[in-house]
């Protein structure tokens, strides 16, 4: 192959390995973080103790108590002394055990559910079907048994009801299921590509280190446009929530999501430049030996002298003859 294809068989090669390490690693991330119960469960579970994610708790629920209440005794007279009583039983009750174990609880429940939607092989009419649901009764099961462990009055009279709560919208099930069959199959095959494609590049080079340059250079730059996009993901996320919805907990929320995907970008980035770095290194620390061999004097060749032929040597005269 002439090394002018080879070069540019090369640098299609690699330009195309930079461009999938970012979304690679975003597929990886979804794929195979988001998409485990368990992974989710452990990610989501420090929230509990979060100032902000207690405070949205406290009132989401407060106002939902208010609610139920309105709804058998009317309580508007009163609402306005009653209300920071029931926020402030509630935001008492999220610095507790009981609470943290609802969180993970819910979480695992909520999780499951939308996956058993997401991954069904045969669905049925979704429109049909209705949304997707979560079953709170064993939240509330759970939250009993801790409450009656810590001997808190009148705990194990709380009624443990099925309660059926829509989480997703049946015309979001089908969009949202194609979505996630391709990003399951991108999250293998994206980093796989990208790993071929380089080393490819690399082999087909005419100059490999200047290839190996190039690609670490590439994917720091990629681990940084990653770190970028997730920066103005967050930006765009909040911006585009509900009025209602409180601002610092979505956030809190993000940032524990995304937490995994900023630290394999800061990775990308540090990498790349390691190798990069490492690899100019190297080659600045070979040149000077390169130049010292090269300054010192070759010795100049040695021209073997002619032997004197027997034709050359001189006679002896006759005088010394006779």
């Amino acid at each position: 192959m002439p090394p002018r294809v080879r070069n540019v068989l090369s640098a299609v090669l690699i330009v195309l390995a930079c461009l999938l390490v970012p979304f690679g690693a975003l597929a990886a991330w979804a794929s195979y973080g988001l998409a485990d119960t368990g992974r989710y469960v452990t990610t989501m579970a420090p929230l509990a103790a979060d100032p902000d994610v207690r405070e949205a708790v406290a009132e989401t629920v407060g106002d939902g108590i208010l609610r139920e209440v309105d709804q058998k005794v009317d309580v508007r007279p009163l609402r306005g002394s009653v209300a920071p009583f029931v926020h402030d039983a509630v935001r008492s009750f999220t610095q507790t055990r009981a609470f943290r174990l609802a969180w993970d609880t819910g979480n695992r429940v909520t999780h499951d559910a939308i996956l058993r939607a997401l991954r069904d092989e045969d669905p049925a009419d979704d429109a049909a079907a209705g949304p997707v649901t979560v079953d709170l009764a064993p939240v509330t099961a759970q939250v009993k048994q801790q409450l009656t462990h810590d001997h808190i009055p009148l705990a194990a009279r709380i009624p443990v009801e099925h309660t059926a709560v829509p989480v997703l919208q049946a015309a979001e099930v089908a969009p949202l299921r194609k979505g996630f069959q391709v990003l399951e199959v991108a999250g293998f095959w994206l980093p796989v590509a990208a790993v071929v494609f380089a080393v490819a590049g690399i082999a087909l080079a005419v100059r490999r280190r200047r290839a190996v340059t190039a690609t670490a250079l590439g994917t720091a730059l990629g681990g940084a446009l990653l770190g970028v996009a997730l920066t103005v993901g967050r930006s765009l996320t909040l911006s585009g929530l509900p009025a209602d919805v409180p601002h610092p907990a979505a956030g809190a929320v993000y940032d524990a999501l995304t937490a995994t995907l900023r630290t394999v970008s800061w990775l990308l980035l540090a990498l790349g430049l390691t190798v990069a770095l490492t690899t100019w290194l190297t080659r600045r620390l070979r040149l000077p030996r390169r130049t010292s061999r090269e300054a010192e004097p070759e010795p100049e060749p040695t021209t073997p002298q002619p032997h004197p032929s027997p034709q050359n040597q001189p006679q002896p005269s006759t005088q010394a003859q006779a």
